[in-house]
């Protein structure tokens, strides 16, 4: 009875995996066909693709020290609107989590902010702001800490939620009030996790920031949006290579602390 009951399930598994291959393979197919990927198309194009590396080729080496302040501004826009974003996602991370707070009337409108503020990307948020602020590295700045609120923020109650009770069960038996409760219960469980995530931010953010310059918010992708324009394509390709020199290198100083942490 066992053995035809493992059988039975084995059978199942299998139809069900089958199906669900079939599922994922009509999916994109519908998927090219509704958006007109053509395979023929992209070899076509192959030659001109061939054409725009050659003029990329050799990169301009002494655009390198002309690029050099707006890529420092890049870096600073993503520092200081991770900051703020980390910051603003404290309150709110507490604020949506059900074990710290237990009134569904505050989590569920908190958790709400979070998911509306996560579905605008950095660069619509910037291209808002520009009009608003004007062409510079503060609406660079606030579009990148409105990001990564969303994200932190997000991902910093998930991690609240889920730390031990036991230490909370012990310290409200002893009388703590909320504010203990949080300090010393909460904070200790989840400092790691944030400074992880909001590590993962920053590293985000980096590559954000450099195109955030195409819609007038400062930094590296201003000089980006200009060199293509004027199709300097041996500056571009400057451009890509420091961004990705800078890129690598925060990344693995980035790897490395959470390591540390974790």
């Amino acid at each position: 009875m066992e053995v035809a009951h493992v059988k039975a399930t084995r059978r199942l598994s299998r139809i069900r995996n089958f199906l669900s291959v079939i599922f994922i393979i009509l999916l994109i197919w519908g998927s090219a066909v509704k958006t007109g990927v053509s395979f023929s198309s992209f070899v076509k194009g192959l030659p001109n693709m061939g054409t725009l590396f050659a003029e990329m080729f050799p990169p301009d080496w002494s655009y390198f020290g002309y690029v050099t302040k707006p890529m420092l501004e890049t870096i600073r826009m993503a520092v200081l609107g991770t900051t703020f974003g980390g910051i603003i996602a404290i309150p709110f991370a507490l604020l949506s989590s059900r074990n710290v707070v237990r009134t569904p009337v505050i989590y569920y409108p908190a958790r709400f902010i979070m998911n509306l503020i996560r579905t605008i990307p950095e660069l619509l948020l910037a291209a808002l702001f520009v009009p608003i602020l004007g062409i510079g590295e503060i609406p660079g700045i606030l579009a990148i800490a409105v990001f990564s609120f969303g994200i932190i923020a997000k991902l910093a109650y998930e991690s609240v939620e889920a730390i031990d009770p036991g230490p909370l069960e012990a310290m409200t038996a002893v009388g703590a009030n909320k504010i203990q409760w949080i300090f010393f219960g909460v904070v200790p469980q989840v400092t790691a996790q944030f400074m992880s995530y909001f590590l993962y931010s920053f590293e985000i953010n980096i590559r954000s920031a450099a195109i955030l310059g195409y819609v007038g918010a400062g930094g590296i992708g201003l000089y980006l949006n200009n060199t293509l324009s004027f199709f300097q394509y041996d500056r571009v390709l400057t451009i890509i290579i420091y961004t990705l020199i800078v890129v690598i290198v925060i990344d693995f100083v980035s790897n490395k602390i959470r390591e540390k942490l974790l």
